[in-house]
């Protein structure tokens, strides 16, 4: 979580970005729901940039800081 809060390209990222493929394909990263994000944390997140935002999306809703993403969707 550090690395999001020195670059904020990454929390803009997942305000911004869709899921492409699965049940809620095409939902913002931000509106999936935490027991999806929980499933893909048991099961392994996807390889590459999306894992690292869904386990990131994962750590932020688990912690109750969803509330700090709101102001971004204005940007």
């Amino acid at each position: 979580m550090m690395e999001a809060a020195s670059d904020p390209s990454i929390l803009l990222a997942l305000v911004r970005t869709r899921m492409p493929f699965g049940k809620y394909k095409d939902r913002l990263l931000m509106h999936l729901p935490e027991e999806y994000l929980l499933w893909f944390k048991k099961k392994g997140f996807p390889p590459g940039k999306l894992g690292q935002q869904l386990a990131l999306m994962y750590e932020i809703k688990s912690n109750g800081l969803e509330y700090l993403l709101q102001p971004l969707l204005k940007m």
